[in-house]
């Protein structure tokens, strides 16, 4: 799942930060860090958690997703802007159609 969202995002892996934990860094420091910790007591894995993705591109970014590890849960549909992808761990994400983003980041002001 790291490895996944690393490539998914262009993120740097800082870590692990000690046993059961890991930190994902924009290495331009404009995103949001993303922090993995394993939990015995979660329903699976890892903890569950949910992110919305956003391009301008969103046919060549589900493709490139899927190029990755990722799988199409709930293809595009005429009544809503989003696809619902898996990551390799089955953690669910969508990628919203949206102008002016590019690899989850806002590319205009």
């Amino acid at each position: 799942m790291v490895a996944f969202w690393k490539g998914a995002l262009g993120y740097e892996q800082q870590g692990p930060r000690d046993e059961g934990w890991t930190l994902l860094r924009d290495p331009q420091r404009s995103g949001p860090n993303l922090a993995f910790r394993r939990e015995p007591e979660a329903p699976g894995p890892y903890w569950w958690f949910h992110l919305d993705l956003y391009s301008s591109d969103p046919v060549g970014e589900v493709a490139r997703l899927v190029g990755l590890g990722a799988t199409v849960r709930e293809p595009a549909q005429d009544d809503h802007d989003f696809v619902t992808l898996a990551d390799p761990d089955g953690n669910l994400f969508d990628l919203v159609a949206t102008r002016g983003y590019s690899f989850g980041q806002r590319t205009d002001g």
